[in-house]
């Protein structure tokens, strides 16, 4: 039997481990070319960006069988929500849409490298046909109003939009209250005290 780890509070195999390693050295590698993530957060990749990725994959309903991830960037959450999918939910479909050309090779890079079947969408979020997804996902792309639009185009009825965001989500949230009705739920983040996921639903315009 595979001997389990824990990785962002999933038990996850030595398998998923790997390719969750795979792509962090790639991560570091391509990094100084592209700028995927900030180069001060490489040191605590795990935790900052990786781990920060797997709990959001933790609040997806166990029915999703779509899953969109919007302004991927380098990978956050998207390509972790697909490598832990690839082991703990084979029938969900990951699509990741990043409209920088250069952060989209990078994607299909760690897809290859990995053996993780996701599709990349190198296009502008509101250029892309509607998703009709049952989780899209967003990680630092924009405020909750200017979210609420680009998600609601690719959210099927009944589907949950999952945001993690920091200190400032209580005025962001009230903010988008202005413009937008939708229930919400937050869960403290188990990588930053000071960070939130926020679970999103029923988006409709004021």
């Amino acid at each position: 039997m595979t001997r389990s780890l824990r990785v962002g509070g999933q038990d996850v195999s030595r398998e998923t481990l790997g390719r969750l390693e795979i792509y962090a050295d790639l991560l570091k590698r391509w990094n100084p070319r592209i700028n995927l993530v900030a180069p001060s957060t490489l040191p605590d990749l795990w935790t900052r960006h990786i781990a920060d990725s797997a709990q959001v994959f933790e609040l997806a309903p166990p029915e999703a069988r779509s899953w969109v991830d919007l302004g991927t960037g380098g990978g956050f959450p998207g390509l972790v929500v697909a490598v832990l999918a690839a082991e703990l939910a084979p029938d969900l479909a990951v699509t990741c849409i990043e409209s920088d050309q250069r952060k989209a090779t990078f994607l299909r890079t760690v897809l290859r490298e990995t053996g993780i079947k996701a599709e990349v969408r190198a296009e502008r979020i509101e250029a892309a046909p509607a998703m009709n997804a049952d989780v899209v996902s967003a990680r630092a792309l924009a405020a909750l109003d200017r979210l609420l639009p680009m998600v609601q185009r690719h959210l099927k009825p009944g589907g949950i939009a999952l945001f993690p965001k920091g200190d400032s989500y209580r005025s962001e949230v009230q903010q988008a209250l202005e413009s937008w009705r939708f229930a919400a739920d937050t869960y403290q983040s188990q990588t930053n005290p000071n960070a939130v996921i926020l679970k999103v639903g029923d988006i409709r315009r004021a």
